[in-house]
């Protein structure tokens, strides 16, 4: 690796200027060194996981009639298939995601399955809009939140992707 990018070196931040300037700084400078490089060695790890256990989860629950809150929402917006079939393919597409994050195996297979739910999960805001709208475009149904929370789920995907081939952070 190029030594300029293995450097400790970086920008001073208007946060670093106001941190030197309290009392003990030296010592909440070695703390937040000590505290980024944990995140940095556990982050992606935790994320994965984390990733994981909510797609894990929340097949689990589309497996059992009734207990998912997205039972309905899913099955007005797929009107056009059978509820009864779709409704436990989904949720073991969901549970496979959840147990390759978790597990670590099968990154690339894995994030793909994810990347080709993404856009159903994104389907209500067209077909269901008064379910996702209270407001037109930013009052959000409860609904809606679930649905605009898995930006973050996509981004979390994004960064996992960029270590399938060895990316990792450096603290």
């Amino acid at each position: 690796m190029v030594d300029h990018l293995m450097s400790k070196e970086r920008k001073t931040t208007p946060e670093d200027w106001l941190i030197r300037r309290l009392p003990y700084a030296s010592y909440l400078d070695q703390l937040d060194e000590r505290i980024t490089e944990w995140m940095a060695r556990y982050g992606l790890l935790l994320m994965r996981v984390a990733l994981g256990v909510i797609f894990f989860w929340f097949g689990a629950l589309k497996l059992v009639p009734g207990l998912s809150p997205a039972e309905d929402l899913v099955r007005n917006t797929l009107f056009f298939v059978d509820p009864q079939l779709f409704q436990p393919v989904l949720a073991v597409w969901e549970m496979l995601i959840g147990f390759g994050l978790i597990t670590g195996l099968f990154m690339r297979a894995t994030l793909l399955l994810l990347f080709l739910q993404m856009p159903g999960t994104a389907l209500p805001i067209v077909v269901l809009p008064a379910a996702v709208f209270t407001v037109f475009p930013y009052g959000l149904t409860i609904e809606g939140q679930y649905i605009v929370k898995n930006l973050a789920l996509i981004t979390a995907a994004i960064v996992l992707g960029s270590t399938v081939r060895g990316g990792r952070m450096i603290p």
